[in-house]
């Protein structure tokens, strides 16, 4: 699941993206209980006990769109986890239970019953064995928008079902229905059992008036028509997977239908956003292809949709081979060429391997599946776009998580979470993200992927824990991992490093000097391997070190003095660095260091010494980088420029505005023609960028003009 909107979509970090972004709007917000565990509590948030295994649930539904009520009729096929049992306990959220039966061959027998309003514990006709199943039959209606925060849920985003417009009296706003199960809400809409362990094949009848399309897991087998104006639809799904995960969508819904390998891979929006649906999301095939060529193991599922809603309580959510996404994919053609969505959507397609197909055990593991599907999205920037954008997320992501503030101070597999909604955080998601990538370049690319090969097949269509991924990967690489895992995976906090580099040209020697300042009372000393890399007269030198101890030199001898020192030189650490070098240093970084991450933090280094020459110089060379975002950012540089110098670049900054290839460039162009260039004639240049497509780059341009 996607849990927030402005942070991630937005801004991606907060760093790069403010123009592209809508401005903030006042609203109110329905009241939350708020959950925290009492000082020095012992709180423990293991497995859920498993008593009863669900195999199958069929449901009948139809909807009294007035009163926003469900009526259903549901079959569910279980049978004892592993004791023998009589009594079968289910989750059922504020229903109305109308009656409960045993289905025999020939007809339903009564069972007896108690019900307080969460829980149906229903009696059985006798003791069932491990090895005997039995279906129960129960007729419900449900009222998700009667449930009542504080008492029946959390918040407003517990509901499970949500009827939007469902009197049809905003005529600004379409009449749809869909769900959200994600942790524990399913059961608001339908008895079951809420545990991400709980694993089910399911065949749902969804009764809709017939101008409107429904959407569920699986394939529609077959439609209906009542004759009454309504029609019912045959969802079903023969692979299992958690109850949360069961969705439905009813609205007026345009289909746009694509294709992979031989799966439906279809697009649900509203009508007017039909025509921009495959530039939307028209990279999902590829996607797909690349996930199941990379992970050695194919999409699982029977096809795959995507559906855009009103109103959505999370940034999106995988449900199996049915992904729902936020309003904010409702775009333009405009929209998208400012804000590309191939992020949240690798996001959401990757959890189909992690999250649906092998899913976390229970809510403390979550980052089994939110920290892969995070790094998902790496994964689809490195195919898709290179290494450089890759590590522009991965930048995005690491600055996301360090912002964080106090809530960074908790592990990232935590047993002694308040509530289960507290895990979906920064933890879980970037920094999880941030470590997978540490793991993959700690045992190096090819056992990566063959442990996460192994991983999904060994648990498919089944869950696991974090003990299992190490000891996978353990398995692959024939070495003890525990150092890792119980340093990243199952700790907090981050090692805060201090480095010091010198020559001593008497011995003819480097010394780099690293300090772990973090709190060792609450946080790891941490083993960090990594390279060093020593530029000298034109040639680059690596040296792999390994950071043990809280303070810690090593020496290495050299012919000269180095022009750089480089520690971590791939960047791929989760740490936070403290380390100053000169701006002839940062300059050398710059034009010479290999990575984007290398010239990002020269440049924005360099920013400090803004007055010097030879940073001015380098900014400016920066402004023609190859990465969008240094060439961003290089154009901070412009104001701290002399009136001679800002001649010197003013072609260039007009190219960069008609020109450029990223609009956020162009539209940060545009503002320093607006802002610095006021002297200068730019009538032509804004007439030419308002016509731009982007919506950022006509703002921009209104702005700068004085519109």
């Amino acid at each position: 699941m996607t849990y927030f909107k402005l942070l991630r979509y937005c801004s991606i970090g907060a760093v790069f993206f403010i123009l592209s972004c809508s401005a903030p709007k006042m609203v109110n917000l329905d009241p939350i209980t708020v959950i925290e565990n009492m000082p020095g509590s012992n709180v423990y948030r293991g497995s859920y006990t498993r008593t009863t295994d669900i195999i199958n649930t069929k449901i009948d539904l139809s909807f009294d769109w007035d009163s926003a009520y469900v009526y259903g009729k549901a079959t569910i096929l279980a049978k004892p986890y592993f004791y023998d049992t009589d009594l079968l306990v289910l989750d059922a959220n504020g229903f109305q239970i109308k009656q409960v039966s045993l289905i025999n061959s020939e007809d339903k027998k009564p069972l007896n019953y108690s019900y307080d309003g969460k829980k149906l514990r229903v009696s059985l006709d006798k003791i069932y064995h491990k090895d005997q199943s039995y279906s129960v039959f129960i007729d419900y209606v449900a009222m998700p928008n009667k449930l009542k925060i504080g008492e029946d849920i959390t918040s407003a985003g517990d509901r499970g079902m949500y009827f939007i417009n469902h009197s049809g009296k905003d005529k600004n706003k379409p009449q749809q229905i869909w769900t959200q199960g994600e942790t524990e809400c399913n059961s608001s809409w339908f008895p079951t059992i809420n545990d991400p362990q709980e694993k089910m094949t399911q065949e749902l009848n969804i009764t809709v008036p017939d101008r409107f399309v429904s959407l569920s897991n699986g394939s529609l087998e077959f439609s209906s028509l009542n004759g009454d104006g309504t029609r019912t639809d045959n969802w079903r799904q023969e692979q299992a997977h958690s109850t949360y995960l069961t969705m439905l969508a009813v609205g007026n819904f345009v289909i746009t239908k694509d294709k992979w390998r031989d799966k439906e891979v279809n697009y649900y929006t509203e009508p007017k956003f039909a025509p921009t649906a495959k530039i939307v999301f028209g990279n999902t095939p590829e996607m797909m292809e690349f996930f199941s060529e990379k992970l050695g193991v194919d999409y699982p599922w029977d096809k795959y949709s995507q559906i855009v809603v009103r109103d959505f309580v999370s940034g999106a959510m995988e449900n199996t081979s049915a992904t729902v996404f936020y309003e904010g994919l409702n775009m333009s053609e405009g929209q998208h060429i400012d804000q590309n969505q191939d992020d949240i959507i690798a996001h959401e397609l990757f959890h189909h391997w992690f999250g649906d197909l092998v899913t976390a055990e229970s809510w403390s593991n979550l980052p089994l599946n939110e920290s892969f599907a995070t790094y998902g999205g790496y994964l689809w920037d490195e195919y898709k776009n290179g290494r450089e954008q890759a590590d522009f997320k991965g930048l995005s992501d690491l600055t996301s998580y360090l912002n964080s503030g106090n809530k960074r101070n908790v592990d990232v597999i935590r047993f002694d979470y308040a509530d289960r909604e507290h895990m979906f955080d920064e933890v879980s998601y970037q920094k999880g993200g941030r470590i997978l990538h540490m793991l993959r370049k700690t045992v190096g690319e090819d056992a990566f992927f063959k442990a996460l090969n192994t991983y999904l097949t060994r648990f498919a269509f089944k869950t696991a824990e974090i003990h299992d991924l190490r000891l996978i990967f353990e398995e692959i690489t024939g070495t003890d991992l525990n150092w890792f895992f119980n340093q990243w995976f199952l700790a907090s906090g981050h090692p805060i490093l201090a480095i010091k580099t010198a020559y001593n040209p008497d011995n003819k020697e480097v010394s780099i000097l690293l300090e772990q300042n973090q709190d060792l009372s609450a946080v790891p000393l941490y083993r960090v391997p990594m390279a060093v890399d020593i530029y000298l007269n034109g040639k680059v030198e690596r040296k792999e070190i390994l950071l043990e101890k809280q303070s810690q030199s090593f020496v290495f001898p050299v012919l000269g003095l180095p022009d750089l020192i480089n520690v971590d030189a791939e960047k791929y650490l989760l740490a936070e660095k403290i380390e100053e070098k000169t701006a002839q240093q940062y300059a050398f970084q710059y034009h010479n260091a290999p990575l984007f991450m290398d010239r990002m933090e020269a440049i924005s280094k360099l920013l400090r010494y803004k007055d010097e020459p030879l940073s001015k110089s380098t900014l400016i060379k920066a402004i023609s980088d190859k990465h969008w975002a240094i060439r961003d950012k290089a154009l901070e540089i412009i104001p701290h420029l002399s009136i001679e110098e800002r001649a010197l670049i003013y072609e260039k900054i007009k190219e960069l505005a008609l020109q450029d290839s990223v609009s956020q460039v162009r539209a940060s162009s545009i503002e320093a023609l607006g802002k610095h260039y006021r002297l200068m004639d730019n009538r032509e240049i804004f007439f030419m960028t308002a016509m731009d497509k982007s919506i950022a780059v006509k703002k921009a341009t209104a702005i700068a003009a004085g519109k």
